[in-house]
């Protein structure tokens, strides 16, 4: 008869300190045989330096130790890592010595002879305690950041390819490189893929490579440790941490430093991270997924993206349309963004007008779905509660403009009507550049680089 398999917590990064060495030996043999690491100190000082350079799960320390006792380094403890676990060894099996530990933040106790497997079952136990709280913590992460149901808007063919590509790829573990114009919802792709991973339930942490400063980085990604720079005054972890067990999504790849992007290849190949300010490594269990609007290609030839961090991201690349590649959609996301400003109001065919929807399937959308979704909330707000007309969308959706300069001029590119959107945007702001990329639903960058390229082109003309 087939024995079930039990199901095994992940090992617990431990401080064990205590004066006796013979116990000091027993630990270092039977933790790492319960599947722990283990830091072994002989003493409170010694135990508090090291819970000032490393960061643990858990700490056992014995309540009578020479220099500093057990209830002094859980209160020093707590002070530089309050999420750390503490259980306190004591030698006096009374109610007030276990009512001390309780008071100072322990978890718990054991008496001295301290049990073996009374002492697996209780680190089983926190194990499982902080296992509860990553999922906890993940799931308000979620609900903070998730505006209306997360899912993907579309049956037209190119939206049907990236959920088929999206069903293919999200049972494995590979790391994923997501492509597509700024405001495609290359984020809402990744998240899909976590979604319907066996990941699901564990932590999705996103960063923008591109929103943080260069100095940053590497202590956002991997985390630092007190003092590792003017102005790190505590441990911190790092987001690569932080999603164990779970997605980390690096959007905007192409933004990252050329400095980093050796770094990230290292972890990438290693699955280890080294906190700033520290020498050992420390193993991570993540998946990567990676977007970019930029050419990766093209950046390798010119020397601004390290060749081999880009065929280490991209085994699998899933390819994102612009929303004039589907305007065959608009009507979809305009209902699901209906709903998320307008929650409790008339069903969606008497919330907008045919002539609107026209405005809008005519639309160049140089800031795709971001763009868009920008649009409707101008429109609800304009139009209160009656339904949504041509009238109510920004002004450069009049129908009237369609006349004199497009249609004398025959046939434009997607680039020329982009660019006629992006100049009437600016025209409309005095050429405030912040403004008009905002009501266009784009980055200023982004309309920077268009506005370069235009120039290039012009040159090149």
């Amino acid at each position: 008869m087939a024995t079930k398999k039990t199901e095994t917590k992940p090992g617990l990064s431990l401080l064990f300190a205590d004066d006796e060495r013979s116990l000091q030996e027993l630990m270092k043999i039977e933790l790492p045989r319960m599947g722990h690491q283990v830091t072994v100190c002989p003493d409170g000082l010694t135990a508090v330096a090291a819970i000032e350079k490393n960061n643990y799960d858990a700490i056992i320390v014995d309540l009578d130790m020479p220099g500093m006792t057990g209830v002094e380094v859980i209160g020093r403890l707590k002070e530089l890592s309050p999420s750390t676990e503490a259980v306190m060894l004591t030698g006096k099996s009374t109610t007030e010595s276990a009512i001390a530990a309780l008071r100072y933040g322990a978890f718990d106790y054991l008496t001295k002879p301290c049990k073996l497997v009374e002492l697996e079952a209780l680190l089983h136990r926190i194990a499982a305690k902080r296992e509860l709280t990553k999922k906890y913590q993940a799931l308000q992460r979620r609900v903070k950041t998730l505006e209306g149901a997360p899912r993907l808007i579309g049956d037209t063919p190119s939206m049907q390819r990236v959920k088929s590509m999206i069903e293919k790829v999200a049972p494995t573990d590979a790391t994923v490189l997501i492509l597509g114009e700024t405001g495609t919802g290359k984020e809402l792709v990744a998240r899909a893929v976590h979604d319907q991973s066996a990941r699901a339930d564990m932590p999705f942490v996103a960063i923008n490579c591109g929103a943080l400063p260069e100095t940053l980085i590497e202590s956002e990604l991997f985390g630092h440790t007190k003092g590792a720079f003017t102005g790190a005054d505590e441990h911190r972890v790092g987001l690569f941490e932080v999603a164990s067990g779970g997605t980390i999504f690096l959007d905007e790849i192409g933004e990252l430093p050329k400095p980093m992007q050796a770094k990230l290849l290292r972890v990438l190949e290693s699955r280890e991270i080294r906190r700033v300010g520290e020498n050992k490594t420390v193993k991570v269990d993540v998946r990567v997924v990676c977007a970019t609007h930029c050419d990766l290609q093209e950046m390798v030839a010119m020397g601004e993206f390290r060749e081999d961090l880009m065929y280490r991201i991209n085994p699998f690349e899933i390819h994102v349309p612009a929303l004039r590649e589907r305007l065959d959609d608009i009507g979809d996301l305009a209902r699901c963004l209906l709903e998320r400003f307008r929650p409790h109001a008339k069903p969606f065919d008497q919330q907008l007008r045919s002539d609107a929807v026209e405005a809008l399937r005519r639309h160049v959308w140089p800031g795709n779905v971001r763009e868009l979704a920008n649009v409707i909330e101008h429109a609800t707000i304009l139009c209160d509660e009656g339904p949504i007309s041509a009238d109510d969308l920004p002004p450069h959706f009049n129908r009237r403009k369609l006349s004199g300069s497009a249609r004398s001029r025959g046939p434009q590119t997607l680039r020329d009507m982009e660019m006629e959107a992006i100049h009437e945007a600016l025209e409309r702001h005095d050429g405030a550049k912040p403004k008009a990329a905002e009501e266009l639903g784009i980055s200023l960058k982004t309309l920077y680089n268009k506005l370069n390229s235009e120039a290039s082109l012009r040159q090149a003309g």
